[in-house]
Order: C-alpha cells, then structure tokens, then sequence
C-alpha cells in the first residue's frame, strides 16, 4: 500500500506535533521507550488507530524506531537519519529545483570548507589529499566520482558541524547524476574538476579559510553554471 503523508490538521498529524513537542521538552529523551500504543492513545486522547499512524510516520522520518519485540523507542536523533528524506528530496529534483539545491551547497560547502581549514587535522588533511591523488591517477569517471564524494565528506567532517555534514552529504551525493552528465558531454570537465579540487586542498593546507572558502564556492559554482546553461540551452 502506498504510504501518504498525514493531512494537516488531521488527528493523526495533531499525534505526530504531540510527540514531536514531548521530545522537544525532554518528555521523552533520545534512546527512552514510549509508552505503549494504548497508554500513549489514551494520554493525548485519541484512536489507536490514529496513534498507529502517528508512530509509523515519525517512524519513517527516523525520529522513532521500532525494535521487534520490545516496543517503540525514541532514536539518537542524529542529523544523518533525520535528514535522510532531505537527500531523497533532493535526490529527486530536476531542472531549476535542481539548480536551486546547488545554489544551497555552494553557500554551505564554502562554509564547511573554510571551518575545515581552521579545524582540519593532519589525519584529516591526509585523508583529503588521498582522495586528490586517486582522483588524478584515473580516467575512469565512475571512480574519479566516487573519490570526488569522499574528499567532500572527509572536508565536511573535518569542519566539525554534524548537521551541516549530513545536508551536504546530501545534496553532494544526490547531485552525482548532474556531474556524470557534465563529465561525459563537456570536454575537458574532469580536468577542470581536478585543478578545482587541488586549489580547495592547497587552501586546506595552508590553513587558510578564506582561501578555501573561495575555492570551494568556485568549485560548486562551476557544476551550477554548467547546469544553468544545460537548462538554458
């Protein structure tokens, strides 16, 4: 059966804001069992039924999670599992939604780059120049992405904000088919790619965040470009 999102001001959707609100005040804290379906219809007042729905739903968008034989428990609430419905959002959009979302990682993704200048670790450092250097022994598109994600990832997590990370994992790697597009019909585009990354890792390096921040905003505004004229044309 399909799954529907509750209308709005529906029963099921007052549960869902009911719930919400009790995790929101430390009611019910990351990890803690809710009460059962029936003491948690009866507390707020409404058909179990309504309660079944109100559960499933956080349940999907990783707020509660349901262990087989033991209840219903409150997740760790970590930002990953909570915005996992934002990458398929994202992962779904075409044309100038599309275009929108790149607007959004380009402003982020300066952001995280120029805090991972400030933060980044030698470990850290390199990681980021390991993926550099795979992606300039290949030719292979497939593998030249796959590295391209991770010094990404390596970049975001060495900035040291969680949520952000998980939103740019996100838009990152929900924007893999534009860049495949933009590898396979621009000539040269890997190259360009290439020299972006290495300018992002010498700012990284040097410890300076202006620098990488710039680099970075350059790097993204590159694969923008491409696809607003994509759009354009």
């Amino acid at each position: 059966m399909k799954e529907t999102a509750p209308r709005k001001g529906t029963v099921t959707q007052r549960a869902i804001e009911r719930i919400k609100a009790m995790i929101g005040e430390g009611l019910l804290e990351p990890g803690q069992r809710l009460p059962t379906e029936r003491e948690l219809a009866a507390q707020l007042g409404i058909s179990r039924s309504s309660m079944r729905e109100a559960i499933r739903a956080l349940t999907v968008l990783g707020v509660l999670e349901a262990r087989h034989g033991s209840g219903i428990y409150v997740t760790r609430l970590e930002a990953g599992d909570l915005l996992e419905t934002f990458g398929v959002v994202a992962g779904l959009s075409r044309g100038p939604r599309l275009v929108e979302l790149l607007e959004v990682r380009r402003v982020l993704e300066s952001t995280a780059t120029a805090l991972a200048a400030a933060r980044i670790t030698d470990e850290g450092l390199a990681a980021v120049e390991g993926h550099l250097a795979a992606m300039n022994a290949t030719d292979d598109p497939e593998e030249i992405l796959v590295h391209d994600l991770a010094f990404h990832r390596e970049i975001a997590a060495a900035a040291g904000n969680g949520t952000m990370a998980a939103i740019l994992d996100g838009l990152s790697s929900r924007t893999f088919r534009a860049r495949i597009r933009r590898g396979h019909r621009e000539e040269g585009a890997f190259a360009r790619t290439r020299r972006e990354h290495a300018a992002i890792h010498r700012a990284l390096a040097a410890r300076d965040p202006e620098a990488a921040r710039a680099a970075a905003a350059a790097h993204v505004g590159e694969v923008e470009e491409w696809l607003r004229a994509q759009l354009d044309g």
